[in-house]
């Protein structure tokens, strides 16, 4: 399977329509600089926390979703997801009228598994092998629901790239914005529409030294799997598709790794300095950006990528026990 070339500026801006109403236009916030701004560096938060569901997600499932014929829609919508997928397309599912289930890991969090409940979908909890043997196998094709793939579906990936509409609308002059990596839906919209419209811009992919799966890939020039053992969930993905490969490496000037203790003061420092709430998949941009200490980052954005965290990791990561 190949994916499409990069959509143009009018694809993200049709999608931009699509989701009006819909989705939350959220601001760029300054990080909050206990030290008095020494860094020599404009480092903003996209805080995607905002949305309806807690994260970005909605962004590009809404967007797929629409756009499904009708009849489509009312056969139910399938996914896999580690929950923010699943929370989203609950949500659509909720705003659509159809039914909703989405095959999540066993070891997801009990936060995002009850939202996707409260939204009124169904969460199938599997062994995390058989989620991405799924995944690989193609195991949807057989399934009488329409699937909705996180990361492959274009009109998922146009759906994310609304997200660069706004950064570039709001702060043309930005320099480099970091993005969170899992399966590459995020990085691929966003990317795709930062590219389009400002070709010269800086991306950073940015993923968990515990689940390095881009990383390998770029080191070996092709699409590779790795060992996942990080607290960030929402990212742990264990290898780059056949079909993501190309489009990810194109887009991506640097990728990153960050490590959990990392990780986790990035969330410490979101909660009490900056006021949001980030799960750690959610603050794993600012972490990266923190750890870049020279001026020539210039107007950065860190996407804050989500906020669903069980309240218990929450309190063990506020108070270092």
């Amino acid at each position: 399977m190949t994916l499409d070339p990069h959509p143009d500026r009018n694809a993200y801006e049709a999608a931009a329509v699509v989701l009006e109403g819909i989705t939350v236009r959220t601001p760029l916030l300054p990080v909050h600089d206990v030290e008095g701004g020494g860094s020599g560096r404009n480092l903003l938060l996209k805080p995607e926390t905002f949305q309806p569901v807690g994260s970005f997600k909605l962004r590009g499932v809404f967007h797929a979703v629409a756009r499904l014929e009708p009849s489509e829609r009312a056969r139910g919508l399938c996914t896999v997801s580690a929950g923010n997928t699943a929370q989203a397309l609950a949500w659509c599912g909720r705003h659509f009228g159809v039914p909703t289930r989405s095959i999540m890991p066993d070891t997801a969090p009990a936060t995002k598994i009850a939202a996707v409940e409260a939204w009124g979908g169904r969460a199938e909890l599997v062994p995390v092998a058989e989620v991405f043997r799924y995944l690989r196998e193609r195991g949807w094709e057989a399934d009488e629901d329409t699937f909705v793939h996180p990361w492959t579906d274009p009109d998922v990936r146009i759906g994310h790239g609304t997200l660069g509409l706004e950064i570039l609308a709001d702060r043309p002059d930005v320099d480099c914005v970091y993005i969170p990596v899992g399966g590459g839906g995020l990085l691929g919209g966003v990317g795709g529409a930062l590219r389009e419209m400002k070709p010269g811009i800086r991306i950073v992919a940015v993923e968990p030294e515990g689940c390095p799966a881009l990383h390998r890939s770029l080191a070996r020039g092709a699409p590779s799997s790795v060992s996942c053992n990080t607290i960030c969930d929402g990212v742990a993905v264990p290898y780059i598709t056949e079909e993501m490969f190309p489009l990810l490496a194109d887009l991506t000037d640097e990728c990153r790794l960050v490590s959990d203790d990392a990780v986790r003061s990035a969330v410490r420092k979101l909660a009490l300095e900056d006021k949001l709430v980030a799960e750690p998949s959610g603050a794993l941009a600012l972490a990266a950006a923190l750890a870049e200490c020279d001026s020539r980052v210039g107007t950065a954005v860190c996407i804050v990528t989500g906020g669903s965290i069980d309240p218990a990791k929450l309190a063990e990561i506020l108070t270092g026990s």
